[in-house]
């Protein structure tokens, strides 16, 4: 009887356990700012385009679902990045598009560089984000607007620190063409696959079923700003 009664618990917590939701977390990160070498401008027509592989290796195939974007951006002193056109496409800035929105982002950790810029973290979450298969998508950011009506640059960092699967991404700009990557981090959810199940899961610290079964059972410089790339 008092067997029984220990299990029930333990029963229990392992179905608790195995219905926490699904959290969106980062599907490719293609590491942090570095804030001091270069930045590229995504206002005044100018579009860059990062490339992002989702979502894990040998996987057997499966789906993902954009719910957010992150990225870093460079600012005129005082001024805030309000809204940018973010799409998701087959190539670079063009191909099939997969989704194309003017999205509000929310700004933080700005830090001065040498050059008399703010370096800011853009977070911008969204509930109607495309649902995708595995494979490989360019991210494009272009028609920014700021409080103060200047340019934005996007932190270049040659994908320096990433930690998605095949990073660190290609990028191009609408003008110059290919360039060097950007600091940026796709979020939101996976589902793997295969012949046999079907599983979801998140690329980040949430327990997959086979972690959560293991878990239960062990108890358990400001001049020259309109040009398209920002340099001395």
């Amino acid at each position: 009887m008092k067997t029984r009664v220990a299990f029930i618990p333990l029963l229990s917590l392992y179905l608790i356990l195995a219905v926490v939701p699904t959290l969106a977390q980062d599907l490719y990160d293609n590491g942090p700012p570095i804030g001091n070498i270069d930045a590229w401008t995504i206002t005044s027509g100018f579009v860059v385009s990062d490339s992002i592989a989702c979502c894990r290796e040998n996987d057997g195939g499966g789906s993902f679902t954009v719910t957010g974007f992150s990225f870093a951006a460079w600012l005129f002193p005082g001024d805030t990045l309000t809204s940018a056109e973010l799409s998701i496409t087959s190539s670079e800035n063009g191909g099939i598009s997969f989704f194309d929105q003017t999205i509000s982002f929310t700004q933080s950790g700005c830090n001065g560089n040498q050059y008399g810029f703010n370096v800011c973290t853009e977070t911008s979450s969204f509930t109607s984000g495309p649902t995708l298969n595995y494979g490989t998508y360019w991210v494009n950011l272009q028609n920014a607007s700021t409080s103060g009506g200047d340019p934005v640059y996007w932190d270049e960092n040659s994908g320096v620190g990433c930690g998605g699967q095949g990073c660190p991404s290609s990028a191009s700009e609408n003008e110059v063409g290919t360039i060097p990557s950007e600091a940026f981090t796709v979020l939101g959810t996976s589902t793997s696959s295969s012949s046999t199940t079907t599983s979801t899961t998140t690329t980040g610290t949430v327990p997959e079923p086979s972690n959560i079964l293991l878990f239960g059972s062990g108890l358990i410089g400001l001049a020259g700003v309109l040009r398209r790339r920002f340099h001395f």
